[in-house]
């Protein structure tokens, strides 16, 4: 048996001291005030003062007990089956990876299948309710990869698993409408008329995760062909199957009276390019083509346009909140175009991705919370 050396002195005096430092009590956040009081008051800076002033004030922007500010969540990839979540603050200018999900390693996610080359396969995801929703994939079988779909709470810093869709799916509408996930149509581990035409929503609000539950369905299979963006707005779902297409149809989800209704005319005419909604309140669209940024008026049934970029030209996915809408395009996956549409006028930068990754949808979303030290 072996017997441990007494400690030194030295070592003694080294410990006490560390002992000492580590549970030295941290300095008020402002002098004078308890640091409950103090919160109130910080929390109307800006952010950036915040971060750079002091650390127990980075400390305190970054905890779960203070208001978050807006950060970029993102999609990307290194290699036709590989997907990484990827969280950039826009106060540190810095990319997180989040932590791993629970899904097995062994799961992966296709965005290329090499029966398919030119074809980018979709891997469908959500903002909802302050969540990040991993909702729909494809397998190298080309069957649906979530039967469970994945959520990440940037307040936990977790992931856990929504409850089982009913009929796990691929190629379908999916979006958010006031605090609930929409499923709509899509593809099975088979082509089904009843799962093409059914839509689901599962409501994120009760404690024990609730279910989906079956919600007034589509007419015919339609959509069924091709992943959509389904949209929130004013109570009101919104899709286009076909975003630049003659041939496009829309439709409107009505919450209230649980129907579907076509699209008006001037909303579908416009809908040319990914719409996102800010707040579910402002619906805006990138011309894929022209590359212009327009706001919805539901007044006069006309997008009117907001900013002109050729950066924005191939947008093919965007996304908004906090004032910014953050853009995806096809020509450069590897950098995100962000466009200030509070400022006047607009104002447009790049954010780069990480070294070799590239962009498959990006989301606007609270920051993610600092682990208590």
């Amino acid at each position: 048996m072996v017997t441990a050396a007494a400690p030194t002195p030295k070592r003694s005096k080294l410990a006490l001291h560390h002992h000492h430092h580590r549970h030295r009590p941290s300095p008020p956040l402002l002098p004078g005030l308890p640091d409950d009081v103090a919160q109130l008051c910080l929390c109307h800076l800006p952010p950036s003062l915040l971060f750079s002033v002091c650390r127990s004030w980075r400390r305190l922007l970054y905890s779960p007990s203070f208001p978050p500010f807006f950060s970029l969540y993102a999609l990307l990839s290194s290699s036709p089956d590989s997907i990484d979540f990827f969280n950039f603050d826009p106060i540190s200018s810095k990319w997180t990876s989040l932590p791993p999900h629970p899904n097995p390693p062994s799961l992966q996610l296709l965005i290329h299948h090499p029966s398919f080359l030119s074809r980018h396969l979709p891997v469908q995801s959500l903002a909802v309710s302050g969540h990040l929703l991993l909702l729909a994939a494809t397998t190298h079988n080309l069957l649906p990869a979530l039967p469970r779909p994945l959520l990440f709470s940037p307040l936990s810093n977790s992931w856990r698993f929504a409850p089982p869709l009913p009929t796990p799916r691929r190629w379908c509408a999916a979006g958010a409408l006031r605090g609930s996930v929409y499923v709509a149509s899509g593809i099975g581990s088979f082509f089904s008329t009843d799962v093409a035409r059914s839509v689901e929503r599962w409501d994120l609000k009760p404690i024990d995760g609730g279910a989906w539950e079956k919600v007034s369905g589509l007419k015919d299979g339609r959509f069924s062909r091709d992943a959509t963006d389904a949209v929130g707005w004013r109570g009101k779902l919104c899709m286009v199957n076909v975003k630049g297409d003659a041939r496009k149809e829309g439709l409107v989800y009505d919450l209230e009276r649980d129907e579907w209704e076509e699209m008006s005319e001037g909303m579908i005419g416009g809908w040319r390019g990914p719409v996102a909604t800010m707040e579910e309140e402002e619906m805006y669209v990138v011309d894929e083509v022209t590359g212009s940024l327009r706001r919805y008026d539901p007044e006069r049934d006309f997008w009117e346009e907001v900013t002109e970029s050729n950066r924005l030209k191939g947008a093919v996915q965007m996304a908004a909140g906090g004032g910014r809408v953050c853009v995806v395009c096809s020509g450069s996956r590897r950098e995100i175009v962000v466009v200030d549409v509070v400022a006047s006028p607009p104002r447009l930068w790049v954010e780069a991705t990480p070294p070799g990754m590239e962009v498959v949808a990006v989301h606007v979303l609270p920051r993610m919370s600092a682990p208590k030290s």
